[in-house]
């Protein structure tokens, strides 16, 4: 008698047998080991997804205030050498070849320029005194144009002998004040008096006016005739701004208050007596 076997009675001993079916203790070790790398798995992805947006905004924001702090640190002091480098840049360049004129504030026309030429090329032909003319816009260095005059001198002449016959004169347009200071011999020639009274007349006086062009000028023309010996052509006359009072006199006032008087009494009156006489004349009809 033969025994038929199916097929479902094949595989299930087989199945069971110890050497093909796993044992239970690696089936549990496995668990936790599939579900760590799951777990695993979606955290990486969230982190891969998240962490490259908050990096690209980390670096924007550190690229934005390094940017900040640059221009912080570099954008002051431009603006302070900016404001500095025309009153130093005049005593490093030291002084002008054929011009006579350094106009660092940018004030001067050509033509004052070409007239300041011939003067003073003319007069160091003639007597061998050189005269430079400086503009400058502020002094942050000195305390005023003076000093700043006195520097420019030692630093373009730095000897008694180079300097002895130089003159300088000084415009500071901001501050609107001047200075004329020069050598021995320039100062013996041009004389105390013409000093003083260029430095209190025609530099201040025209350049509060912004009359830069003509307040040079003057004060050239004003040297060079002092070292000439000709008569002092002299400064600027300052003007008088007088104001007219919008006050009333004493007798213009006097004189309207009796206006006034009358037109007062002479309403009173009307406003009185027409309305008597009109009442008296109704009574007297009656």
């Amino acid at each position: 008698m033969e025994t038929i076997l199916s097929p479902h009675s094949l595989i299930c001993p087989l199945l069971k047998s110890p050497l093909l079916h796993p044992p239970r203790s690696t089936t549990s070790a496995l668990k936790p080991i599939f579900c760590t790398l799951k777990n695993h798995s979606s955290l990486s992805i969230k982190q891969s997804f998240y962490k490259p947006t908050s990096w690209v905004s980390n670096v924007h924001q550190g690229l934005a205030a390094l940017a900040i702090s640059l221009a912080l640190n570099f954008s002051l002091p431009i603006l302070a050498d900016s404001a500095l480098a025309s009153e130093f840049d005049v005593l490093n360049d030291g002084p002008p070849k054929e011009s006579y004129v350094v106009d660092d504030a940018g004030v001067l026309s050509r033509v004052t320029r070409s007239d300041l030429k011939r003067l003073l090329s003319d007069l160091e032909s003639r007597k061998g005194y050189h005269i430079n003319i400086v503009t400058v816009r502020k002094l942050t260095s000195k305390a005023d144009a003076f000093e700043y005059a006195d520097q420019v001198l030692e630093r373009w002449y730095p000897t008694v002998e180079e300097g002895n016959n130089k003159g300088i004169v000084v415009l500071v347009t901001s501050q609107k004040e001047g200075a004329v200071t020069g050598g021995p011999e320039f100062v013996k020639a041009v004389g105390d008096s013409i000093l003083d009274a260029t430095v209190s007349e025609n530099l201040p006086v025209l350049a509060t006016e912004e009359k830069y062009n003509e307040a040079v000028f003057s004060a050239a023309k004003r040297l060079v005739a002092a070292v000439d010996g000709l008569p002092d052509p002299g400064g600027p006359q300052t003007k008088d701004n007088k104001r007219e009072s919008n006050f009333k006199t004493r007798e213009e006032t006097d004189e309207k208050r009796g206006q006034f008087t009358l037109v007062v009494g002479g309403l009173l009156v009307i406003a009185f007596v027409v309305p008597m006489a009109q009442y008296y004349a109704y009574i007297s009809k009656r």
